[in-house]
């Protein structure tokens, strides 16, 4: 039997548990400190990148250049906030800036730039290529832009205020406050880096805030985070950018606008056989029409008859045209300088003439071609507004038919332009494949609806068809169509013996007649009395600025009478 011998074991010392107690209880203290009471990050990091930081609306927005005394701002910021119809010009190697009467040119590296092409002299260049970059002198943007600026101290920050902007000012009144307390945090967290030190009685200003801490600003442009109860909130200053005034006085038209277009395609009307038009107070005759890629213009304006219509009271807007050419708007249009000669043209034109005012008419422009049409009115209409030129533009219903409308900037243009005049017809054109109405009733009230959602309506003329279509649909399926005037179409009606029906679709009275000796059925949607009244009601229902017909040429007596919206304006005053 083998031996067993226990040996009994040392009991540990009293002093070594007591420690092992002491150091898990200061491991667990230790912890809970860590976690309720964490220790400030110590980590700085730069709150700017770059030299010459430009500041703006509370954060970095790329870099400025100095020169000298010169600031240079790159055309990247000024184009996405400040204007963005700001252009750069190929041919001319020129910024175009634009206002509500000033066209602006700054050639690349040139001591001159041009304000409605009258020479500014400066001792720097107003536009200046680094790195692939453009940029603009600070100083000649003042005279343009509601800003202001200021070089900061230490960081060289270009800090950029817009006229209203709100500056809240702040100070640090506690003392005896930790230096770590006292960092501008990059997250409203003592944890996280930090970007800057403030310091007692230092002048900040307050940009938002977030939880319990605010988003402070020191004068150098250095922002963070920093605790509210450190904090004193001081006075709100509104920035204020003393700027002239650009005001345009231009000839007033008191009355709704009744206009109707003088469609001119090779010589003048005789003006002793154009029969009175009660209600109309303006005529458009189509005389100017683009004529070739450097922007040389055809015109065939007559001053007989602007006198003939001035002697009747109607003001006479000139129509300027493109010719409806794609390929010939793109050359002429792309351009600065083809531009400015086709705005130099009109308005000698329109001195020539005597004329009252301009009727823009650019139609059948490829789809990416739009922002030059919208870059022509916004150069051309300071340079009409300062002649006393009342400036119109013509406009389709919003679809998308391509050439025919999608160009339209018809937002921009409405702010442009005096009135936008939409050509409410062609619902059913000339080569439709299928016959109906030139513009029914629904659907110009549809499509207006539309329209005013980026048109205003006191801006806005309605633009009404005096023709109708006579449609032929043959046995075989062939359909053509050819306009009539209201007096032909009376003609037409007469001499078939046909009396017309109220059609409910289309709001229009219509006449329809089969032929056994052609084999066709003829159709025709009547523009009538009945027709025309309608669409002046329309004009009131909406509070449009007034009609316009095409073209004087179509209509008969009774056309002025059922579109006058005279009468109707005194009786709502």
């Amino acid at each position: 039997m083998a031996r067993v011998e226990y040996h009994k074991q040392k009991p540990l010392a009293k002093k070594w548990i007591i420690a092992g107690i002491l150091f898990a209880f200061f491991l667990i203290i230790s912890s809970i400190l860590l976690l309720l009471y964490p220790f400030a990050s110590s980590v700085k990091e730069s709150y700017f990148k770059g030299e010459n930081p430009i500041l703006f609306e509370g954060k970095q927005v790329g870099n400025a250049i100095i020169e000298g005394n010169s600031v240079y701002m790159p055309i990247s910021f000024i184009k996405e906030f400040l204007d963005d119809s700001i252009m750069f010009d190929e041919k001319s190697e020129s910024i175009i800036i634009t206002t509500k009467n000033k066209v602006v040119q700054m050639p690349s590296e040139s001591l001159t730039y041009y304000v409605n092409e009258e020479p500014v002299q400066l001792h720097f260049s107003a536009f200046k290529m680094e790195n692939n970059e453009m940029y603009l002198a600070i100083e000649p943007l003042l005279a343009y832009y509601p800003i202001e600026y200021s070089i900061l101290p230490e960081t060289n920050a270009i800090w950029i205020k817009k006229d209203g902007q709100e500056m809240h000012h702040a100070k640090i009144t506690e003392k005896d406050v930790n230096e770590e307390k006292l960092r501008l945090r990059k997250d409203p967290s003592l944890q996280t880096p930090y970007t800057a030190q403030v310091k007692n009685g230092e002048k900040l200003y307050i940009e938002a805030e977030k939880e319990d801490y605010y988003f402070i600003r020191k004068e150098n442009g250095v922002a963070g985070y920093l605790k509210k109860d450190l904090v004193t909130e001081g006075d709100i200053e509104k920035i204020a950018v003393h700027q002239e005034k650009e005001e345009v006085v231009l000839p007033k038209i008191e009355d709704p606008i009744q206009l109707t277009w003088e469609a001119v395609y090779t010589k003048n009307p005789d003006t002793a056989k154009i029969p009175l038009m009660p209600g109309v107070n303006v005529v458009s005759p189509t005389w100017f029409e683009l004529g070739d890629t450097n922007g040389a213009i055809k015109n065939i304006g007559s001053l007989d008859y602007v006198n003939w219509a001035q002697k009747q009271g109607y003001q006479v807007w000139g129509l300027f045209s493109n010719a409806f050419d794609p390929a010939l708007t793109h050359e002429a249009f792309k351009n600065f300088e083809t531009r400015q000669n086709m705005i130099r043209q009109l308005l000698h034109f329109s001195q020539m003439y005597h004329l009252n005012g301009i009727n823009l008419d650019i139609e059948n422009v490829n789809t990416e071609d739009g922002p030059l049409i919208t870059q022509f009115v916004r150069e051309a209409v300071p340079y009409f507004h300062e002649a006393g030129l009342i400036v119109s533009m013509d406009t389709t219903f919003i679809s998308s038919s391509g050439n025919w409308s999608a160009f339209y900037e018809r937002d921009k243009l409405a702010s442009l332009v005096d009135y936008m005049v939409v050509m409410a017809y062609d619902e059913h054109w000339g080569t439709s494949p299928k016959a109906g109405s030139v513009a029914s009733l629904p659907w110009v009230e549809d499509n207006l609806k539309r329209l005013l959602e980026v048109v205003p309506n006191d801006r806005l003329i309605l633009g009404v068809p005096l023709y109708a279509r006579l449609w032929e649909e043959k046995n075989t399926g062939e359909v053509s169509s050819k306009a009539l005037s209201m007096g032909k179409v009376k003609q037409w009606l007469k001499d078939n013996e046909l009396t017309p029906v109220y059609d409910e679709a289309s709001g229009q009275n219509y006449a329809e007649l089969y032929s056994e000796e052609k084999q066709a059925t003829y159709k025709i949607w009547l523009e009538d009395e009945l027709s025309l009244r309608k669409r002046s009601e329309l004009a009131q229902k909406y509070e449009l600025a007034g009609v316009a017909s095409w073209s004087r040429y179509f209509a008969d007596e009774s056309a002025w009478a059922a579109l006058s919206l005279q009468n109707e304006q005194i009786t709502k005053k």
